[in-house]
């Protein structure tokens, strides 16, 4: 989301305006997000562009607000396709009762959520409203097909972790995919264009090394939120990536191999100026245990890893204890 596009929406509903909302800021109404879902299609944001008032000019500010002081919130979206089911009780009778009312009214609404639970919107929702409105928190959304005759999208307000894959490894490529789609954005990085191409990574951001080595890495620039897996083929390149990502301080370094290959380029790694505190704080090797052997459960083992790091550095202790209570874990 750009802070333009905010100001954009604002201005034109200051000026009596409809604004117009394009898919590319709004992913969650293109074409390809609810592949498959006949209740929810990119026409939908123009209906919802169409029902905006200057009563939901507080929303966007808040959201504009938010999205300048680096919250993790989001702006989301109820989507009517049946107003009357969408507005009618339903329940399984062992699930909560959230009264004699489904949703508020018929009608689309855009509103905006932080992780504390903050609700704005241009009209007072039901508590069955509420409880779907706060599940964007989950990001971007959950249970949002519970109930017939709506659903619900939601857009972040705030960046999503870089993660760089530095090696075009099998298992890289089987890494991309799932890496993108738990919300993480992917650069792939790696000198030979026979493994790093679009065939292999297609639509991913890829940057192709010159002089056949990861000489090259030092002209790149990573920023310390930034996560690394060090993935590079036979392991040729791993003291060099290591010691990039290490000098960058980013938040994340894991590194694949064995525990004895990972142990013997400890000395380079040293020798290429990294201390040992910062050698002991490489995830090695990268990936949750759990017996994975092929690229594909390798890739699994990561991304998990990936979501856990990326879950603990947004949330603290507290919130996580709070978390698992509320789910009996």
């Amino acid at each position: 989301m750009k802070r333009a596009t905010l100001e954009t929406i604002i201005e034109d509903l200051k000026a009596g305006r409809t604004p117009v909302l394009d898919v590319a800021e709004f992913p969650a109404f293109s074409a390809e997000a609810p592949a498959g879902n006949d209740h929810m299609s990119p026409q939908d944001l123009e209906v919802v562009a169409n029902s905006l008032t200057t009563a939901d000019i507080p929303t966007f500010e808040r959201a504009l607000k938010a999205l300048v002081d680096g919250e993790l919130a989001w702006l989301g979206f109820k989507v009517v396709y049946d107003p009357e089911v969408a507005k009618a009780r339903s329940g399984a009778g062992f699930t909560k009762d959230y009264g004699e009312v489904g949703s508020a009214d018929g009608e689309p609404l855009v509103f905006f959520c932080n992780d504390a639970k903050e609700i704005v919107a241009s009209r007072e929702p039901s508590k069955r409203d509420l409880f779907q409105m706060k599940d964007v928190t989950r990001g971007p959304s959950m249970h949002n097909e519970q109930f017939e005759g709506l659903t619900w999208a939601s857009v972040a307000l705030f960046n999503p972790v870089k993660v760089w894959l530095l090696g075009a490894s099998d298992v890289a490529v089987e890494l991309a995919p799932l890496a993108t789609h738990v919300g993480f954005d992917v650069v792939v990085v790696d000198y030979d264009p026979a493994y790093i191409n679009e065939g292999r990574f297609p639509g991913y951001e890829c940057i192709v090394l010159s002089g056949g080595n990861f000489d090259g890495l030092s002209d790149l620039s990573a920023d310390p939120a930034d996560y690394v897996c060090v993935l590079t083929r036979g392991h040729m390149f791993d003291p060099d990536s290591c010691i990039w990502a290490a000098k960058a301080g980013v938040h994340y370094i894991g590194m694949m191999g064995c525990a004895g290959k990972n142990n013997s380029i400890h000395d380079l790694v040293i020798g290429g100026g990294v201390t040992e505190e910062q050698w002991d704080s490489i995830k090695r090797p990268i990936g949750l245990k759990f017996g994975a052997k092929t690229p594909a459960e390798l890739a699994i083992a990561i991304v998990a890893e990936l979501i856990d790091v990326r879950y603990k550095q947004r949330y603290s202790q507290e919130a996580r204890d709070r978390h698992d209570n509320s789910l009996g874990r």
